[in-house]
């Protein structure tokens, strides 16, 4: 008998509509691969749902809050279910980005200069000096982020916005000039290097997802030194925030700077985006697995009390 599958899609995070097209296209993927699948647009009920469904594997297709951060994770864990990507803790970890920086740290793992203040601090006067950017603390695909630059005299007066939705406290980092990178891990193994050019401006929530937002370049036409290092940054911070499955690390790379001295990580993503142009199935094609063959592969790793 296939081996029942249910694709969490949807939610209530400001990334819902990412996490429909990444739920479609890994469900479709799924039954073309035999699986039999439900598709469940998350709620509030959704404990409910998956005891009326009873699957033998969650495919978790969420993104941002409670669908990425460790919430849904937890609620999977206490009903026995096995899900794919990261498990509760590194989920956190990943979600929150100064917990993570405070990981990187440890592990040798280079990040930029930064501090977590309260938004209004943030909008009152430059925290750091320009050029910085500011991040809310725990979200995804690049919502409510503002690059400061230097000729910018006070910083983005949209933090004061009383229908600010992603969380009183943002990070405050130092902008780091040059390329954009990214390397996904699949289990222990990190895959290709991608460089992101954005058609316009930095690389944001359109640049990601809108057509022709950017540019990927894979391979990353990138000194080799510096192609290795960020897939051994890739894996270790993987490793370092305990994450399984597959997961994807940011990184900015100053190509001005000596050697690897350029480099920092960003984030690690326990929940890439996962359509069929998204960026962790084409490093995973270039590695020469199919779309199909990477939500098979997540389908059979995942596992719970992790």
């Amino acid at each position: 008998m296939a081996k029942h599958v249910a694709v969490l899609m949807g939610g209530w995070s400001a990334e819902r509509q990412v996490s429909l097209a990444s739920g479609k296209a890994c469900a479709d993927a799924l039954e073309a691969e035999g699986y039999r699948v439900t598709r469940i647009d998350v709620g509030r009920d959704l404990a409910a749902r998956l005891a009326e469904v009873r699957p033998d594997v969650v495919f978790n297709a969420l993104h941002g809050p409670y669908g990425e951060d460790g919430t849904v994770q937890g609620m999977l864990e206490i009903m026995g279910l096995p899900y794919t990507h990261s498990g509760v803790l590194a989920s956190a970890l990943a979600m929150h980005k100064e917990k993570s920086r405070m990981v990187f740290k440890a592990a040798g793992i280079p990040i930029a200069e930064g501090k977590v203040v309260h938004r209004l601090r943030a909008a009152e006067s430059h925290v750091l000096p320009p050029p910085y950017v500011i991040k809310p603390e725990a979200q995804g695909s690049s919502v409510g982020v503002f690059i400061v630059r230097e000729d910018q005299e006070h910083p983005p007066q949209e933090l004061y916005a009383e229908d600010w939705a992603y969380g009183d406290h943002v990070l405050v980092e130092r902008y780091v000039p040059g390329k954009e990178l990214t390397c996904a891990v699949m289990g222990d193994v990190a895959l290709g290097v991608i460089d992101i050019v954005p058609a316009q401006g930095f690389y944001d929530y359109d640049a990601k997802y809108a057509p022709g937002g950017s540019i990927h370049i894979l391979p990353a036409r990138i000194k080799p030194k510096i192609y290795q290092e960020v897939q051994k940054l890739a894996l270790r911070a993987h490793q370092a925030l305990g994450c399984r499955g597959v997961s994807r690390a940011d990184f900015r790379y100053d190509d001005r700077a000596d050697g690897v001295t350029g480099l920092v990580c960003l984030e690690v993503n326990t929940q890439p985006g996962m359509t069929e142009t998204s960026l962790v199935p084409e490093m995973a094609a270039h590695a020469g697995h199919s779309f199909g063959d990477l939500v098979r592969w997540m389908v059979e790793d995942a596992s719970c009390n992790r």
